[in-house]
């Protein structure tokens, strides 16, 4: 019997559709909200101005408004949960703490550190699970054993998924309880860190940003697949920073794609599929976070080059699209899908240089930055994953900017340097004579680098390192 309990929110700043809350209010009697501004995470952050804490914060204050709306509100700690949770469960004297599961290693090392403070003071610890559709045993192959390829697992997924349909969770019985702890959001500042104009990068936060988006989508959702390869055009959801802190359900987005249907629906499905099976590969496979999915990739010697890797950083590669991409990422905190593959692609198979260093660089920058999502499609485009793109594919970059920014949109916002290049020019600008450069404005190797490497030479390069994965350790 549950009297009392408290949900401690966390990547789910929403008070709808929340498997934890939704929970907590079956169980009846008084329950309290609480977040951590957690510091064993903020400590570490290389900057004091983040978007990812700022994209947080707002959301708090519009989900601590609608919690207080429910004649409840929410307990704002800065501190480590470790502490702060059983602390708090102690001076509210509730029975449970809900949470909605976490997958990654650190989190659930944290998780199981608090659940066995609750247990020594005989409280409950009761995880539900919220931002996958499945997890745990849901999903797996006929052998009882986890997927490590995406289309049976897909496969798999749809079939469960149909047996039942998309479900919610609602939040609107029982009742939140006035605390007597203080309630509230603390200023940014308070905490150490300084305010972020999200505005200017085009973000609003929180449930209302979220609904915003969601219901900006709806009506451009059937064009989704032939529009969402092309990042001059509007074709994708732009819901993923939403999707990472939990301001929009995942079982909302997944409704809209089963529903909808058709080719734009199906593919979105399958998209947000792979969220859910690069949740499972973390989850099952917690080595990947440091090391290959494949151990024999680990053998793979990778080049130590510090110049290639700030080049990469700083969109100075030479490369238009890889360089808008990568202005892209500096600029707003955000880069389009079909860019982070081939941007990821052009570190690791072009520069010859580690995945990782790749994968950490966006864990910096991605205000959607989630660790499953980020390190499964990093190793994809390294091919060290699971069902990776094979190892002997290699992206050939000017190929990708004609493909995917044929009218050079895209390249013309982000590299202004270029703007005045014809656009039979514009994805090999090196290619230009000293005629054509003088009369666009732009000296290449001057105001716009020269390609740090020769694709073609690279290309060899990388077939030569791969080949190790196909000898004896």
């Amino acid at each position: 019997m549950i009297s009392s309990s408290l949900v401690w929110f966390r990547r789910d700043l929403r008070d709808t559709d929340h498997a934890a809350l939704a929970a907590a209010l079956a169980a009846g009697g008084p329950v309290y909200c609480a977040f951590v501004f957690d510091t064993t995470i903020l400590d570490s952050l290389p900057t004091r101005r983040d978007r990812r804490v700022a994209f947080i914060h707002a959301s708090l204050i519009e989900l601590h408004a609608a919690l207080r709306a429910r004649g409840g509100g929410l307990i704002v700690r800065h501190g480590n949960p470790r502490q702060e949770i059983p602390a708090m469960a102690a001076a509210l004297g509730v029975d449970a703490v809900f949470v909605n599961r976490d997958y990654e290693p650190a989190a659930k090392a944290r998780d199981a550190s608090v659940a066995a403070a609750l247990a020594a003071d005989g409280r409950r610890f009761m995880a539900c699970r919220d931002q996958a559709i499945f997890d745990g045993d849901d999903v797996l192959t006929q052998a009882g054993r986890p997927y490590s390829v995406f289309t049976p697992y897909r496969n798999a997924w749809l079939k469960r998924l149909g047996e039942r349909g998309p479900t919610s969770w609602d939040c609107a019985r029982g009742r939140l309880a006035e605390s007597p702890l203080p309630v509230g959001v603390p200023a940014l500042d308070s905490i150490g860190f300084a305010p972020v104009d999200l505005a200017a990068i085009g973000v609003v936060a929180g449930m209302s940003g979220a609904r915003a988006r969601f219901d900006d989508f709806r009506s451009r959702l059937a064009r989704y697949r032939e529009q969402r390869d092309f990042p001059a055009v509007k074709g994708v959801s732009y819901l993923s920073a939403h999707l990472r802190f939990g301001t929009i359900s995942i079982r909302e987005l997944v409704a809209l794609a089963w529903d909808e249907g058709g080719e734009g629906g199906h593919s979105w499905l399958s998209e947000l599929i792979w969220r859910d099976f690069y949740f499972m590969i973390l989850d099952r496979f917690p080595h990947v976070v440091e090391r290959s999915f494949r151990p024999e990739y680990d053998r793979i010697v990778w080049e130590d080059w510090p110049e290639g890797l700030a080049a990469w950083q700083a969109g100075r590669t030479g490369y238009p699209l890889v360089d808008a991409a990568m202005r892209q990422l500096a600029s707003s905190g955000y880069m389009h899908n079909r860019l982070r593959m081939v941007a990821a692609a052009f570190l690791c198979k072009e520069l010859g240089i580690d995945w990782r260093h790749g994968e950490r660089w966006f864990a910096d920058q991605l205000l959607d930055f989630d660790l499953a999502a980020n390190n499964g499609g990093w190793q994809w485009s390294a091919s060290t994953g699971c069902d990776a793109q094979p190892w002997f594919r290699i992206f050939n970059p000017v190929s990708q900017s004609e493909k995917f920014d044929g009218e050079g949109r895209f390249i013309r916002r982000y590299v202004p340097e270029l703007a005045e290049v014809p656009i039979r020019r514009l994805h090999a600008p090196w290619q230009m004579s000293a005629e054509e450069q003088a009369a666009c404005g732009v000296v290449i190797g001057r105001d716009y680098p020269t390609p740090l490497v020769d694709h073609e030479a690279a290309r060899q390069r990388t077939l030569a390192r791969y080949k190790v994965v196909r000898s004896p350790a």
